[in-house]
């Protein structure tokens, strides 16, 4: 199963829960107080995942190795480039 499918059904799973409690499709006369949580939760689960992605982008900005041999190196050839380029005759 690709990743995709697993995705797909957990989301489906997860929505077919959510408007069966909500809606109360199968007459579970559930109590009302889980319907007044239900309903927003589209909502709260939205905005944790949002949190969830600024946390780790931010902590993988703020954990970012650098790599000074490999920007060296470039540096190099970016000059080798430049070089050759000047010898076809490109003018920067």
């Amino acid at each position: 199963m690709t990743k995709l499918v697993e995705w797909l059904v957990g989301v489906t799973a997860v929505l077919v829960s959510w408007a069966v409690v909500s809606f109360d499709l199968l007459d579970l006369s559930l109590p009302e107080a889980y319907r007044e949580v239900a309903l927003p939760m589209p909502l709260y689960l939205l905005v944790s995942f949002g949190c969830y992605s600024l946390a780790t982008v931010g902590y993988r900005v703020a954990t970012f190795n650098d790599c000074e041999d490999a920007a060296k190196e470039l540096q190099g050839q970016i000059k080798e480039a430049k070089e050759d380029l000047r010898k076809k005759g490109l003018k920067f």
